[in-house]
C-alpha cells in the first residue's frame, strides 16, 4: 500500500476518500488540521491553495480536498461556501430558500489538490442532479439527503456507499488523482 495524508477535520470526508482510494492500493492518513480557506469561487483554487499551503507546513506527500453544492436558483450559491452555510441555515434553511421554486438543478463540484515536493497537480469532479422536495435517506453526510442524481430517484442519502461513491463528485476526483498518482510512482 502506498501512504499518503488528507488535511481535513470532517472525518467522514476522510472515511469516504480512504474507501475510494483503497482499491487503489492507497492508503491514507488523517491530518486533523485547518486548512487554508482562500475566498475563491472556485472550489479547485481553494483546494490548490489550501494543498500548497498545508505541504509548507507538515513536509509530507498530501491531498486536500474542497467541495461546493451550485444551485442553479440561486445563481451557484451557496458553492464554497456550502459546509458554513448548512451549518448556519441546516438542510430546512436550504429548502425554505428553495420554496416555490420549480428549477431545482444543481451541481457537486469537488476539487482535489495533490501536493509533494514535486509541487501541486489538481483535479475536479463534478456531478449534476437536482434538489429533492425534503430529506430523504440516512447515509452519507451534508447535503446528501437533499441531492438526487442525475437519471437517479433517489437521493445520496438513498443510497449505499458504494453506489454513491461510484457517481459522486468527490468519487470523480479522487480516482482521476488515483489514476494520475499510480502511473507516476
Amino acid at each position: 500500500m502506498r501512504r499518503l495524508y488528507m488535511v481535513t477535520h470532517n472525518d467522514r470526508k476522510f472515511l469516504e476518500a480512504s474507501l475510494i482510494l483503497k482499491p487503489y492500493g492507497i492508503e491514507l492518513q488523517q491530518i486533523k488540521a485547518e486548512k487554508l480557506e482562500v475566498q475563491d469561487e472556485d472550489v479547485v483554487r481553494i483546494a490548490e491553495v489550501a494543498a500548497r499551503h498545508a505541504y509548507e507546513q507538515f513536509r509530507v506527500p498530501l491531498i486536500v480536498d474542497d467541495s461546493g453544492l451550485y444551485i442553479d436558483a440561486l445563481n451557484g450559491f451557496p458553492g464554497p461556501y456550502s459546509s458554513f452555510f448548512l451549518e448556519k441555515v441546516g438542510l430546512g434553511g436550504v429548502l425554505k430558500l428553495l420554496s416555490g421554486v420549480t428549477n431545482r438543478r444543481a451541481c457537486f463540484r469537488t476539487g482535489l489538490a495533490y501536493a509533494d515536493e514535486g509541487g501541486v497537480r489538481t483535479f475536479a469532479g463534478e456531478v449534476c442532479g437536482s434538489i429533492a422536495e425534503s430529506p430523504r435517506g440516512s447515509g452519507g453526510f451534508g447535503y446528501d439527503p437533499l441531492f438526487v442524481p442525475e437519471g437517479h430517484s433517489r437521493t445520496f442519502a438513498e443510497m449505499g456507499v458504494e453506489e454513491k461513491d461510484s457517481m459522486s463528485h468527490r468519487g470523480r476526483a479522487l480516482r482521476a488523482f488515483a489514476e494520475w498518482y499510480l502511473k507516476r510512482s
